[in-house]
């Protein structure tokens, strides 16, 4: 059977309206629609390498700009804000205004924001390129995903699409990583900007020849208060919590703003419930699977990207690798995520997309507990390796299943949005886990420092908390997204 239909809502999918391109149902893609799939990946992947290719790169970059310490958490923090605080309002503008005009417009933004910033001869010109990267990557992402799901039918193909689209983009935040150390000491850090941008060229010359327009048909007003509320408030707490990364939680301006973005959230909701043309569809984000699909989106991204992080610390802080040969203990990942993400469909297809998710979600907790074994001995890279490949099948498998199921049986009219909340839970969830687990783990290392322990042996006691904890959220997560789709499923039959 090509997808679980008792995680699906009882609605059937609106025809489509508009000249969107759709690819009939057999399961074989056209040569046409492989090219397609290419070039909407490619996209995708190359927003993914932009999150990671600088974490290595830091230290020298700050050197050459002349940045303090202090401020290199602004190099990460410039591209997170404007990516993941304005997804939802481009996703929806791309439904009403046309998803092909507005995805090459974020591409050429993002190319000519990467070349500013591979260019940049002050702090403050690389900062703006950073920004107005994460502007053109809140444009490409659910741009890029809406013209998938209605370029590819429900079923075979588009589990398929979905589930390489979900591979590269977990891929290239690890493969980010190795790149970026290996151009950094080859070529100097401005080459890691400049490799996005002639990727980005490169997808930007073939784009227009391939894509069809699709938009709305009726082209409804924006709900201004709506975009006004969502995108404040994703922007104060994307900006509290990457700063609490660095600064703690206990800083004023990061009290403030996680006070202002809770307070505009919940403006959010209560404009929306009494807009006529709302931004957010209320009854969308009622549906069981959008609303538990998106939570196990947001969990195993964010949890995910906060082991790798913590893991980057117990490598290099107690094992003492090397940045670059940290980078390539997680391309051992990156390579393995591949081969998950071309199984995941297939699995998919056997036990339906609700039971792929829950083992993606069980396979991850599990394997990230296993790492509590990790030491002081040089034995432990081991142990991160195996641990974290396995772990990279679950996580894969959760993030092509819960694509599926969050998009599955919405209207094409709609699928900017839909794609607009999927895309939103995986932005936000690299940006929120890192933070969180950080703060933890950093708490624990303090206090056993000032208890007497080496700085090795306090990391060591850091990451383990930070792994527990995350192990036991996904853990929890997974559970209660298996009893609200079961819920769901049952209401479906009787009704």
């Amino acid at each position: 059977m090509p997808t679980d239909t008792s995680t699906l809502p009882a609605t059937a999918p609106a025809a489509p309206t508009g000249p969107a391109t759709t690819v009939p149902a057999p399961t074989r893609m056209s040569a046409r629609a492989k090219l397609i799939l290419l070039l909407l990946c490619a996209a995708q992947f190359i927003v993914a390498l932009d999150f990671s290719i600088l974490n290595v790169t830091l230290p020298v970059l700050g050197r050459d700009l002349g940045m303090g310490q202090a401020d290199l958490q602004w190099a990460v923090t410039a591209f997170a804000l404007p990516s993941g605080g304005f997804l939802l309002l481009f996703g929806r503008i791309a439904d009403l205004y046309g998803r092909r005009r507005l995805f090459l417009t974020g591409l050429a933004l993002f190319t000519t924001a990467s070349l500013l910033a591979a260019l940049a001869w002050s702090p403050s010109v690389f900062l703006a390129g950073r920004a107005l990267q994460g502007l053109g990557a809140a444009v490409i992402v659910p741009t890029g995903m809406s013209l998938l799901t209605t370029t590819f039918t429900e079923g075979p193909q588009r589990e398929r699409a979905l589930g390489i689209s979900g591979t590269l983009l977990s891929t290239g935040f690890t493969i980010g990583m190795v790149l970026g150390g290996a151009l950094t000491d080859s070529l100097g850090w401005r080459s890691t900007m400049g490799v996005l941008a002639v990727a980005g060229i490169a997808v930007l010359a073939v784009a227009p020849a391939l894509l069809t327009e699709s938009r709305h048909p009726e082209r409804p007003r924006i709900d201004i208060p709506g975009a006004v509320t969502v995108t404040g408030g994703l922007l104060a707490l994307i900006y509290a919590l990457s700063t609490a990364a660095e600064a703690g939680f206990g800083r004023p301006d990061v009290l403030v703003t996680l006070a202002l973005g809770a307070v505009l959230l919940v403006a959010f909701v209560v404009v929306e419930s009494r807009a006529a043309q709302p931004l957010v569809s209320l009854p969308m984000l009622r549906r069981p699977t959008v609303a538990w699909g998106n939570l196990a989106g947001l969990v195993t991204f964010s949890m995910m990207s906060a082991v790798i992080f913590l893991l980057t610390l117990y490598l290099q802080e107690v094992l003492h690798l090397s940045a670059f040969l940290t980078g390539l203990v997680f391309g051992v990942q990156g390579l393995f995520a591949v081969v998950s993400g071309m199984v995941a469909p297939k699995v998919i297809g056997r036990i339906g997309a609700r039971r792929t998710l829950l083992t993606g979600l069980a396979v991850q907790a599990v394997c990230t507990a296993a790492l509590l074994g990790v030491g002081t001995a040089p034995s432990g890279v081991w142990l991160a390796t195996v641990a974290m490949t396995v772990a990279c099948f679950g996580h894969l498998w959760a993030i092509v299943s819960y694509g599926v199921i969050v998009t599955s049986g919405v209207p094409d009219t709609e699928q900017g949005l839909a794609t607009g909340l999927v895309t939103s839970s995986q932005q936000i969830g690299i940006t929120v886990g890192i933070p969180l687990l950080s703060a933890l783990a950093s708490a624990r290392v303090a206090d056993l420092r000032e208890d007497g322990a080496s700085f090795a042996d306090a990391t060591l006691g850091g990451v383990r908390l930070g792994l527990g904890a995350d192990a036991l959220l996904v853990a929890v997560i997974a559970v209660l997204v298996a009893v609200g789709l079961s819920r769901a499923a049952r209401r479906s039959r009787t009704e």
